[in-house]
């Protein structure tokens, strides 16, 4: 339920705070003062199209607030759950700002959210219906919608559109398949050619390097040699080799210690550094004798380089990448290899699905028949109660192609007069027809479903001049209803009569008037005498009589007479 709005520098409205109430909360006012744009302000709220012609002149942008009651047992509060929205004190807030440039951002819970939460959030918080809206009506895929609405069929609407998505989705992966055997094919003749190259290869992690280094030491043996037995004859086996050297000079230093012991420690560093020069020595012993001259190596060598090199141009500049590249071909053969198989699951799996798919578009087709029934007889009381006796209706249900919601159309079948034959609603030339037709499929199908649905109660009813058109008896039968649709539902209403005002729980008056050169529209709730004289107003004008006064309060009189019983009451 909407409990506040707020606007600010939308349109006409440079600030506007307004509390709404339970109940049918009536909107008045003279032609153009700007009772709908409290209605447009509303459907930006519920994720309407933003547009920078609604930015007040000389503003930089436009807010618009509202703030919904939401009750812990509403089904909205998992949606707003799963979206990360937080509800404080049982009140959510959402937001919408427009910019002069034309861009918008939205808010639900102080958060950032897209139009598309916003619109799913509408769903559940409320409904606007209007002349645009009436040419919705018109649309077969709203009438389905409002069909299904009526027969709650939510959940097997669900099952369906799952199994036509999945349904769909095989048939385009199979239809894929088909289209791109041939290229696979041929590209399989390909990828086992790859995978069969790198695997006769057979390269290893860092082989190249390794091979780089062998190869480095086969060019430059003599070199080696030359140098590694120069040191090792240094330090080894020459007659004045290091080695002899320091042994001589230890010796010399032990002859010293046994007399003065303080050069103890020099004798014994030179200890550690006669181990390590015989530790090297070896090691340099072993090395030469590792240099073997072997031309057919180094040939081996430039070899198989030369066939490492080959696969580094074809398949990726390291070892690592044509390991990587190997296999990548390898899942592609093993996929292309499978793709018979694949392409056998994917037709029991299509017929299966297609079985499924009718199965349940039979339950909806039946559910749906059953509400159509229901709904016709339903709508024609309806009718009568708005002034339209007489008027048969009936909900035409045939085959359709298989979409997600289902295999079936609907067309809503009207004859507003006797002996006249039943004609699709847009063929009705009659406005204020319309009008009473709009409202009770909007009293018939406001969460309201007959057949398994659960009523969605305290949702906000938008009926924006829904009485277009008609007037008098009519009128008052219109706000009759629209009174006892309040009893379940918040509704607001933007009406011209004054019949129609008479019912208001909570009567608003929108103005518009000028404040330093500037057009500003309000809006203030009416209370006692005040809303006499704008039902007095509506009824004779600009100029106030003591008669329009006193048919203001026989109305307002009537309005509160108790309503009568109805099948819905």
């Amino acid at each position: 339920m909407l409990v506040e709005l707020l606007v600010e520098n939308f349109a006409v409205v440079e600030q506007l705070r307004v509390r709404f109430h339970p109940g049918l909360n009536l909107l008045t006012g003279e032609t153009g003062s700007g009772k709908s744009l409290v209605v447009d302000a509303l459907a930006l709220l519920f994720g309407g199209r933003a547009s920078a012609d609604l930015v007040r002149t000389g503003a930089d942008r436009a807010r618009v607030g509202g703030i919904f009651q939401i009750k812990p047992e509403d089904p909205l509060t998992r949606l707003l759950e799963d979206a990360g929205v937080e509800v404080e004190d049982g009140e959510l807030l959402i937001e919408r700002e427009i910019a002069a440039g034309g861009k918008s951002r939205a808010f639900a819970g102080s958060r950032p959210a897209t139009t598309a939460l916003l619109r799913e959030l509408g769903a559940w918080l409320g409904d606007i219906h209007g002349q645009h809206e009436q040419q919705k009506l018109f649309a077969p895929d709203s009438q389905l919608e409002m069909l299904d609405s009526f027969a709650g069929s939510g959940a097997l609407l669900l099952e369906t559109a799952s199994l036509f998505r999945a349904w769909r989705q095989a048939g385009a992966e199979l239809a894929e398949l088909d289209r791109s055997e041939q290229e696979r094919l041929r590209l399989a003749d390909l990828w086992s050619f790859q995978r069969r190259e790198i695997e006769d290869a057979s390269p290893q992690p860092g082989e190249d390097a390794s091979l780089e280094d062998q190869k480095r030491v086969l060019l430059n043996l003599a070199r080696l040699q030359e140098h590694a037995g120069a040191a090792y004859d240094a330090l080894y086996d020459a007659a004045g080799s290091a080695l002899a050297r320091l042994r001589h000079a230890r010796r010399s230093l032990e002859e010293i210690r046994r007399i003065d012991p303080r050069l103890s420690p020099l004798s014994e560093s030179l200890s550690g550094a006669e181990i390590a020069i015989e530790e090297t020595a070896h090691e340099l012993r072993h090395y030469l004798g590792g240099l073997e001259g072997d031309p057919s190596r180094l040939d081996e060598v430039e070899a198989r380089l030369a066939a490492l090199d080959r696969l580094k141009r074809k398949y990726g500049a390291t070892i690592e990448e044509i390991l990587r590249f190997h296999e990548e071909v390898s899942r592609n053969v093993a996929g292309a290899e499978s793709a018979s198989e694949r392409r056998d699951a994917l037709k029991q799996q299509l017929e299966r699905l297609a079985q499924d798919f009718e199965t349940a578009a039979a339950r909806l087709t039946s559910l749906r028949a059953r509400a159509a029934e229901a709904l016709s007889s339903l709508l024609q009381a309806e009718l009568k109660l708005v002034g339209m006796d007489g008027t048969r209706f009936r909900v035409d249900l045939g085959r359709a192609p298989w979409s997600e919601r289902g295999a079936d159309r609907v067309v809503f079948l009207v004859s507003p007069n006797p002996g006249e034959e039943l004609r699709p609603l847009d063929k009705i030339a009659s406005g204020g027809e319309l009008s009473r037709i709009a409202l009770s499929l909007k009293t018939c199908t406001a969460g309201e479903g007959q057949s398994g649905g659960s009523p969605v109660l305290n949702r906000t009813l938008v009926f924006d001049e829904v009485d277009a058109g008609v007037g008098g008896g009519v009128a008052e039968m219109i706000g009759r209803r629209l009174k006892q649709l309040a009893a379940s539902h918040q509704v607001l209403c933007v009406t011209h009569l004054p019949q129609i005002a008479g019912f208001a729980d909570h009567h608003f008056v929108v103005e518009k008037r000028e404040a330093d050169g500037r057009t500003v529209a309000t809006v203030e709730e009416l209370r006692g005498d005040a809303r006499t004289r704008e039902i007095g107003r509506m009824l004779s004008g600009q100029r106030l009589t003591k008669e329009a006064l006193r048919h203001a309060e026989q109305l307002i009189r009537s309005a509160a007479e108790p309503l009568a019983k109805s099948h819905l009451g």
